[in-house]
């Protein structure tokens, strides 16, 4: 049986989200504090707050995405750079996105003892935009929106609906951890092979 880093990401998650949900020094060992990270040296918090979630529909919509999503990239990688070096990769986008995802956090909150954030939404939205990268063309029907749209035409409303979100806003969501998990996975499989812009921009009918 193939070995599956995806999976192992989504039950490893679920596994600590469950026992933290009960279980308030944990999260509070885990959980992101830009204030803690700075001024105590607590960068791990960067990584660990990934593996926590507020609530059980935070975490089943998270994993939701995660699993539809992270198997076929990984797989992506896998047939493209080998077993190896494609879940390597596949780990380094998903590790990547959720250290990304908190840097506007740390820009704007490294001095606010009472800011805290959690949850995979930044390494998620990386995994997502880096399947939009790669699939632009595929129809893409999430929980909420019932009917198929283009997933680059997905990925622009996402865009749009967030940084409107952060702007203006009122929720306790970090809708900018969203955008940069967004921005990285574009980012980062341009950086796998300039060539994957070309191809995204070729699907969409740019070039």
């Amino acid at each position: 049986m193939e070995l599956s880093v995806t999976l192992i990401i989504v039950a490893i998650t679920v596994l600590v989200s469950l026992a933290a949900f009960n279980n308030h020094d944990l999260t509070n060992q885990l959980i992101f504090s830009p204030y803690q990270a700075k001024h105590q040296n607590q960068w791990w918090r960067a990584i660990t707050h990934g593996f926590i979630h507020a609530d059980h529909m935070h975490l089943f919509f998270n994993m939701y995405v995660l699993y539809n999503f992270g198997d076929l990239i990984e797989q992506t990688l896998i047939y493209i750079y080998g077993p190896t070096t494609g879940m390597l990769y596949f780990i380094g986008m998903y590790v990547g996105g959720l250290l990304f995802a908190t840097i506007p956090s740390m820009r704007k909150h490294s001095d606010n003892p009472m800011y805290r954030s959690l949850g995979a939404s930044g390494a998620v939205s990386t995994v997502l935009f880096a399947f939009i990268i790669f699939y632009p063309s595929e129809k893409l029907s999430l929980l909420l929106i019932p009917i198929g749209i283009p997933a680059y035409i997905f990925g622009a409303l996402y865009l749009a609906f967030e940084t409107y979100s952060n702007k203006n806003g009122r929720t306790n969501i970090a809708h900018d951890a969203h955008i940069a998990g967004a921005i990285f996975g574009i980012l980062y499989v341009i950086a796998l092979d300039f060539d994957n812009l070309s191809r995204f921009l070729s699907q969409i009918g740019i070039v």
